[in-house]
Formats: C-alpha cells, sequence, structure tokens
C-alpha cells in the first residue's frame, strides 16, 4: 500500500511536469511515465487489499519494517517540479528508476513463495526498465555536455537526504533516551520529597494562623 501511494504520486509529479515543460517530446513521455505509475499504484494497491483480506483471515504476528528508510520508490526524495532545469528532474528520474528497478528485482526474486506478488513486481519492472532508458537518453539530448555532472548532483543530492533522514531518526532516539533518563532519575527525588512534605501537613480542616503583618492581602 505504501508503494501504490508513492507510485500515484510520482504520476501527480508527471503529469505537473508535462504540463510545464515546453519540449513536446518530454511532454509525450511523461505523460506516458505518468500513466505507468497510476497503473502501477492501481496493482500495487489490489495486491496490498488482497495480502490484507488474506492476513484477516489468519493470524498474523508483526513485523518490523523499515518505512523510515524506504518506504517506497521515490522515498529518500521530495520531488519539486517546479524547482531547477529539465536536466536536474531528468538526472533525478533516471536515478530513482534506478534504485526502484533494483530493489523491486530483490523482491521479485526472493517471492518465489507468493507468485501473485511476485507478477506484480515482474510487470512493474518491465516499465522501470522503460523509465531507466527513456530518462537517460533523453538527458543526453537535453543536456550533451553536463549530463554526467547533473548525475552527480543528483546522487549527492540523495545521499544528503539520507543524511538528514538517519540524523532525525538518531535525534529521536537520544530524545526518547533523555526522556526516560529524566523520568527514572530526576522526577523520583521530586516525588519523595513531595510525599514526606506532604506527611508534615495537618490533617483535615485546620485554622490558619493569624496574619503577621497588615499588608499581608490575607
Amino acid at each position: 500500500m505504501r508503494f501504490a501511494d508513492t507510485e500515484a504520486s510520482g504520476g501527480q509529479d508527471l503529469s505537473r511536469a508535462a504540463e510545464l515543460t515546453e519540449d513536446a517530446l518530454l511532454r509525450q513521455l511523461y505523460l506516458r511515465h505518468a500513466l505507468d505509475e497510476f497503473r502501477h499504484a492501481r496493482l500495487f494497491r489490489d495486491r496490498g487489499l488482497a495480502l490484507s483480506r488474506a492476513a484477516r483471515k489468519g493470524a498474523s504476528a508483526s513485523r518490523f519494517e523499515a518505512n523510515w528508510l524506504s518506504p517506497g520508490e521515490r522515498g529518500l526524495d521530495e520531488l519539486r517540479i517546479e524547482a531547477g532545469p529539465q536536466d536536474a528532474l531528468l538526472a533525478f528520474l533516471h536515478l530513482s528508476e534506478k534504485a526502484a528497478a533494483g530493489r523491486f528485482r530483490i523482491y521479485q526474486e526472493v517471492l518465489d513463495l507468493d507468485l501473485a506478488t511476485q507478477a506484480v513486481f515482474k510487470e512493474v519492472l518491465q516499465d522501470e526498465a522503460f523509465h531507466m532508458a527513456y530518462t537517460y537518453k533523453q538527458l543526453v539530448r537535453v543536456s550533451p555536455r553536463h549530463h554526467g555532472w547533473r548525475l552527480w548532483q543528483a546522487r549527492l543530492g540523495r545521499l544528503w537526504k539520507v543524511y538528514l533522514r538517519l540524523m532525525v531518526a538518531l535525534a529521536s532516539a537520544i530524545g526518547t533516551v533523555l526522556l526516560l533518563l529524566q523520568y527514572f532519575l530526576l522526577l523520583p527525588p521530586f516525588a519523595l520529597v513531595a510525599k514526606r512534605s506532604a506527611l508534615k501537613e495537618q490533617r483535615g480542616w485546620w485554622r490558619r494562623p493569624p496574619a503577621s503583618s497588615l499588608k499581608s492581602q490575607y
């Protein structure tokens, strides 16, 4: 289901890219790419719903999911269509499709016991191969001299976002540890002092002593 959401979001981004580009060939390719992404979203969603129904019928144990690290095809990036030139967008798309194809190929290989899900990844992989090919070819066409540098820029951008993602996870873990230490080490002494002070107080109703100064608000 997370793959389905990511593919649908990618289809919307590509539709927006087709609207903004002035290159007729790129517009045609972006639209075809967007249609592929929407079809992938439907395939993933249908299979996800089928797996959910099967899991509800039987006992399903909780599983670890590293969604914070790789939630989808473009989970490590945020695609901004309006920002940047066409060659930067093509470089980004090429690397994203290449990374997705690598992961989907692994999923296909290990799903020998789930032929239906394996067939979904196999169908998606056929389109990913075309997406990788056309994005690289158009990148070379649009930027014949600087396409290599654009690819390196896109790689560095992905690495930077991976670093930020890891730092956010690390900061969250450190914050959790510090809060636990405060709860178990700092709060008990204060609670003990408050409890001892409460024992010294008189029980029930008692008369307040007269104020020592006429300037007191009491």
